[in-house]
């Protein structure tokens, strides 16, 4: 079968690669319909991770053609997406969801990410192990652009406004405006934030946030523009969907006393400063992680199907639609970030 290869820094290239096969009795092979290119993947194709040679990617929906015997929940012919978290399935985190924790794997697993003996699922067909726990069925009627959402940058969004504890009437900033970002405004007001402040370096990004509810925040000094909104308090919570040296040290400025920071942008550099005794004197609480996407999934599904989420707004995320045999041309389409990108969906079948 065909799939993107990452062959180290700015090297992206499709070929042919293994097919994907049953992992075990708990697994299934999914073929895939839709893949995409997530913010994450491009952190390796900036810089030397320290591993090469996989096949990349970690977001993808499609139809089960192959279960093993021991699956129960589902079956071939099945409409499916493939969170990018993946556990054993068998312990107490796993069981609740919460993957990312899996007492098998304490670094955590993700597709796609390096590891040989997890292919990613930029690829025409994608092997899950403990397919029970690590795939969900998509709704009837619910579109591969909607469920490619699911898989990851909507859940990393909920999952980051979710742990920065958002009541009905906070102030809320988002700091990053790319597919995650926006999304994380969609969830904040969905929280029922009175207020959402946009914060990104790109005009064109912070219009995108404007015309889902947030107020832009551009210029010069942001940090003053908010505190002048919110007479001099700053905001309740801060969503950081960046992640990095600079962004860190916003968010601190940003909240007020006794405030909230969650902050779920991987960052390129293993270390950053933190202003720690900003954040003391604050009282703030602070809090980062990775998204178990299997825990949120259930919540996203009741929040479109109630309407807090509008699922147009969702799949509207995407802006742009290439063949997977394009995929290198892809990454460097997404990696210069033209005005009006926001997600790049791929076709496997072309």
């Amino acid at each position: 079968m065909k799939g993107l290869m990452y062959r180290g820094p700015g090297e992206i290239h499709y070929e042919d690669i293994p097919d994907a096969r049953l992992p075990d009795a708990h697994g299934a092979v999914v073929k895939a319909t839709v893949c995409s290119i997530c913010g994450t993947d491009l952190h390796p194709y900036h810089t030397d991770m320290g591993f090469n040679n996989y096949c990349i990617g970690h977001e993808a929906v499609g139809e089960v053609v192959e279960v093993g015997a021991e699956v129960r929940s589902f079956a071939k012919g099945d409409r499916v997406l493939i969170p990018a978290s993946i556990g054993c399935g068998r312990c107490k985190p796993c069981l609740s969801g919460h993957v990312y924790l899996c007492d098998s794997y304490p670094n955590g697993r993700a597709y796609g990410q390096g590891d040989p003996t997890i292919p990613g699922c930029q690829a025409e067909a994608i092997a899950v192990t403990m397919a029970d726990n690590n795939l969900f069925l998509l709704p009837e009627g619910m579109s591969d652009d909607l469920g490619i959402m699911l898989t990851d940058n909507i859940a990393t969004a909920w999952y980051c406004a979710r742990r920065g504890r958002i009541e009905p009437g906070n102030t809320v900033a988002v700091i990053g405006l790319g597919s995650v970002g926006l999304q994380a405004v969609m969830a904040a007001l969905a929280m029922g934030a009175e207020r959402v402040f946009g914060l990104d370096l790109l005009e064109d990004r912070r219009k995108d946030a404007c015309a889902i509810g947030a107020t832009d925040v551009g210029g010069e000094d942001v940090v003053a523009r908010v505190l002048d909104a919110t007479d001099g308090n700053g905001v309740d919570v801060v969503l950081d969907a960046s992640g990095g040296r600079v962004t860190t040290a916003l968010a601190i400025d940003l909240v007020k006393r006794g405030g909230r920071i969650s902050q779920i942008g991987v960052s390129e550099q293993f270390e950053i400063p933190f202003p720690i005794l900003g954040a003391l004197f604050k009282n703030v609480e602070f809090h980062t992680g990775v998204c178990s996407v299997q825990a949120e999934v259930p919540h996203l599904m009741a929040a479109l199907a109630s309407g807090k989420l509008d699922a147009g707004q969702v799949g509207g995320i995407i802006t742009h639609r290439m063949n997977l045999s394009d995929g290198a041309e892809a990454y460097r389409l997404f990696d210069s970030r033209p005005d009006g990108l926001k997600k790049i969906v791929l076709d496997p079948t072309r």
